[in-house]
C-alpha cells in the first residue's frame, strides 16, 4: 500500500504546476530603497532590458505577462548583479536571486531562477512550484546498443520565509522515474549503480521518487555575508558542480553525461548535513553524508547515515563566472564493490553571459581505495540563438574500468579511455504557462579499437524529445 501511495504522490506532483530546480535568466533590477515609512505592500520592479517592466510584491502574485509582446530570448537571459539577500523578504528575493544551483551549489549570478508559480503564504513566507515532464525516444547503435521510449520528470516545491537576521527554506523534489524499469534507459559507455542485482553498463539509471527532502537556514553575520546550515534525509552534499539537470549549460540535453559518476553522482544521498559561510562572491562549505549510492528500489527513503565527508570552495569573480573546487571521501559508494572507498576531486568553471549563452568545463579525479585513479573531462554549452532556436552540445572524456563487470571476462577491471561527442537542437514554444521544447541530439564516440568487438567500429546514438516545463 505504501508503494502505491508514493506513486500517487509523485504523479500528482508531476501533474501539478510544479518543477525541478531549473534556472532561467532574467535581467532583473531592484529599485533602491526610498526614505520614509515602509509601504503597506513590499514590492519590486523587474526590468526586461528596455522591453518594459512589471511589478512583483510579497503579498500578491506578480501580474501575468503578455507573452505575445515579449522577447523570450531576452527575458530568459538578462544579466543580473548579485543581490543583497538580507534586505529583501523571501518572495521578492525569489524573483531576483541568481547563482542558486542544486543542493547548496553555486552557479553564475547571471543564472537567475525563474519560478513557475510564486504563491505568498502570508507575512514573509512564500511557496514556489516548478517542474517538467520530458518524453524521449533514444536509439543507440552497435552490439551493445538498444532503443527505448521513456519519460523523465521532476517536480519541486519550496516553502521559505525570512526573519530578523536571516532566512529559511524547506524543499522537496520528486520524480516519477521509478515507474521505469530498474535499468533505466540506453546510454552507451555510461556506468554506475545496479539493476536486478547486476551492475548497470551502457545504461542510465532512473532517479528516485524522493530526489530531495531537505531544509536550509541562513543567518546574517555581516553585510552581504551569512552562515548557513542545510540538511535532511534526502539531499546533496558539497561535492562537485551543480548537478547536470540544474545547469543552464545542459538544460535541453535529455541524456545524463557518461561522466555523471565522476562529477555529480552524489546529487541524491540518503542523509546529509552541510554547514558553510556564504558571501556575494564566494562560499566555503563542508558536508557529512551517506556515501552509498541509492539502490535499485527507488520508491522508498533509505536509512540516512553520515559516514562520508566533503569540502567545497566556490568563487564568483563576476556575475558571468562561477569557479568551483571540491574534495570528498566517500565510503563504499558502489554496492557491488564492498570495502572499496572513493576519494573524489573536482574542479569546474561555469559561464553565463546573461544573454542566452551558458557553458561549463570540468575535471574530476576518482581515486579508488584500494585501486587506481580514474579521471574525466567534461565540456558543455547551451546557446539560445533567438527567441525560439537553441543549439547545445557536450564533449566528455573518461577513463572507465567498469565496462566489463563479469569477473570471468579477461577485460574485467581493465580501464579504457572513451570520448563522447554530442550535438543537439531545440525549438522552443511558449504555450501559456507551459514551455515546450521540441528537439533531438546525435552522438558519436572515439574509443580504442580493442572495444570494436563489443561496441562495433562506429557506434552512434540519437534522441528525439518533447520537453514540457513549467517555470523554465
Amino acid at each position: 500500500m505504501t508503494r502505491y501511495l508514493l506513486v500517487g504522490t509523485a504523479l500528482l506532483a508531476i501533474a501539478a504546476p510544479a518543477a525541478a530546480q531549473q534556472h532561467d535568466h532574467g535581467a532583473m533590477q531592484m529599485p533602491a530603497p526610498t526614505p520614509g515609512p515602509a509601504p503597506a505592500e513590499e514590492s519590486c520592479t523587474i526590468t526586461l532590458e528596455g522591453k518594459g517592466s512589471m511589478a512583483c510584491s510579497a503579498s500578491a502574485n506578480p501580474p501575468p505577462m503578455d507573452h505575445s509582446k515579449m522577447d523570450h530570448g531576452i527575458m530568459a537571459h538578462g544579466a543580473v548583479e548579485p543581490m543583497d539577500h538580507s534586505a529583501m523578504n523571501y518572495a521578492t528575493m525569489a524573483h531576483a536571486m541568481g547563482g542558486e544551483g542544486s543542493g547548496t551549489a553555486r552557479l553564475p549570478a547571471n543564472e537567475v531562477m525563474n519560478h513557475g508559480a510564486l504563491i505568498p503564504l502570508g507575512g514573509d513566507a512564500s511557496l514556489m512550484l516548478h517542474g517538467f515532464v520530458w518524453p524521449v525516444y533514444t536509439d543507440q547503435s552497435g552490439p551493445r546498443g538498444d532503443d527505448k521510449f521513456y519519460v523523465q520528470s521532476m517536480a519541486m516545491a519550496t516553502v521559505g520565509g525570512s526573519f530578523d537576521g536571516g532566512r529559511w527554506i524547506a524543499r522537496t523534489m520528486l520524480s516519477a522515474e521509478p515507474a521505469m524499469r530498474h535499468d533505466g534507459y540506453p546510454n552507451l559507455f555510461a556506468t554506475g549503480e545496479v539493476a536486478y542485482g547486476e551492475p548497470l553498463v551502457d545504461r542510465q539509471h532512473p532517479h528516485d521518487l524522493f530526489m530531495e527532502l531537505a531544509g536550509r537556514i541562513d543567518l546574517d553575520v555581516a553585510d552581504g555575508t551569512s552562515v548557513f546550515l542545510y540538511g535532511g534525509p534526502v539531499g546533496e552534499p558539497a561535492l562537485g558542480p551543480s548537478a547536470f539537470m540544474h545547469r543552464a549549460s545542459a538544460r535541453y540535453n535529455p541524456e545524463a553525461p557518461i561522466t555523471h559518476h565522476w562529477f555529480d553522482s552524489t546529487h541524491i544521498v540518503y542523509g546529509v548535513v552541510t554547514g558553510g559561510i556564504s558571501a556575494k562572491k564566494w562560499q566555503l562549505e563542508a558536508s557529512a553524508f551517506r556515501g552509498r549510492e541509492p539502490d535499485e528500489f527507488r520508491w522508498n527513503i533509505e536509512t540516512p547515515k553520515l559516514d562520508s565527508w566533503s569540502v567545497r570552495a566556490s568563487f564568483a569573480p563576476s556575475p558571468a563566472w562561477l569557479l568551483q573546487a571540491s574534495y570528498g571521501q566517500i565510503d563504499e559508494p558502489e554496492k557491488l564493490h564492498p570495502g572499496e572507498d572513493e576519494h573524489r576531486t573536482t574542479v569546474s568553471a561555469h559561464y553565463n553571459n546573461g544573454r542566452g549563452l551558458s557553458a561549463m568545463a570540468a575535471f574530476s579525479a576518482k581515486n579508488r581505495v584500494p585501486g587506481d585513479t580514474l579521471t574525466a573531462w567534461l565540456g558543455e554549452v547551451n546557446w539560445d540563438l533567438t527567441e525560439h532556436h537553441t543549439l547545445f552540445g557536450r564533449i566528455e572524456n573518461v577513463k572507465n574500468d567498469e565496462l566489463f563487470p563479469d569477473h570471468a571476462d579477461p577485460l574485467h577491471d581493465q580501464p579504457f579511455r572513451v570520448t563522447k561527442f554530442q550535438a543537439g537542437y531545440a525549438y522552443r514554444v511558449p504555450l501559456g504557462p507551459v514551455n515546450l521544447a521540441l528537439g533531438g541530439t546525435v552522438s558519436a564516440f572515439a574509443k580504442p579499437k580493442a572495444l570494436d568487438f563489443a561496441y562495433g567500429s562506429n557506434p552512434m546514438g540519437y534522441t528525439l524529445f518533447a520537453r514540457f516545463s513549467f517555470g523554465d
